[in-house]
């Protein structure tokens, strides 16, 4: 698999990271065979470190260090909530027009001895559709396309925060509604999470230069947008710093 690389500097390099694919090898996915890090580095043919992730079922950017002490910088200024990051995801239901979600993320299941972190995300309604399919007790299902801003970075915060306000991302197989998961694969052959990390704006801490990481969104999601009459380009266009 060759991947997508949308930015490379002496220090950094990102990549458009495709949905299915985790970033690097876990504990919980010792059998796994294909990991970013590992793809990326045979394509390149020289060490890499990764200075954030995404989950395995989220697509788009995703960034890179070619040594330890490029990582540690980017590191400290994910930690500073510097980073101006932008998600697009389809969600159960109408949304509303706009709104803050401030919930407190509880550790998963192999942390529970620590305390909740405090996650703040934001987001803004872009296009709605309402499909005569039934799903459940309901004979039509509705959905909302949404832009994502967190403001913080916590493991699964988007996901969690969506389903905390009951607006389910599409193709969540942990957090989400099974219901509308099922028909999106039988009606609308739809496998993958709806979620796509599309633009990361950030400083450069060698350089002090600002960059603007944008990732395309995949074709999965494009196909759907279209289908839904919605401009596959709104996404690209609300991206925009």
């Amino acid at each position: 698999m060759a991947l997508e690389i949308i930015y490379e500097d002496a220090q950094y390099v990102a990549i458009n990271k495709p949905n299915g694919l985790l970033v690097h090898r876990t504990r919980i996915a010792e059998e796994k065979k294909e990991f970013a890090l590992q793809l990326l580095r045979d394509q390149l043919g020289y060490r890499l470190y990764a200075v954030h992730r995404l989950d395995r079922g989220t697509s788009g950017v995703l960034l890179f260090a070619k040594s330890p002490e490029a990582a540690a910088q980017f590191t400290k200024v994910f930690e500073e909530r510097q980073p101006d990051k932008t998600y697009f995801a389809v969600v159960r239901g109408f949304a509303p027009e706009a709104g803050t979600i401030d919930s407190a993320i509880r550790p998963d299941k192999d942390h529970q001895h620590k305390e909740p972190q405090l996650a703040v995300t934001h987001f803004s309604r872009l296009a709605t559709v309402e499909l005569p399919i039934p799903v459940g007790p309901y004979q039509t299902a509705r959905y909302s396309l949404v832009k994502i801003k967190p403001e913080t970075g916590r493991m699964h915060q988007i996901r969690k925060h969506f389903a905390h306000i009951r607006h389910y991302i599409v193709g969540d197989k942990r957090h989400g509604d099974w219901r509308h998961n099922r028909m999106f694969l039988e009606e609308l052959n739809s496998p993958h999470l709806l979620l796509h990390a599309a633009a990361l704006t950030i400083k450069q801490p060698f350089t002090g230069e600002i960059i603007q990481l944008k990732a395309q969104m995949p074709q999965n999601m494009r196909r759907l947008y279209l289908q839904f009459g919605w401009d596959p380009e709104l996404a690209a266009q609300e991206a925009m710093p």
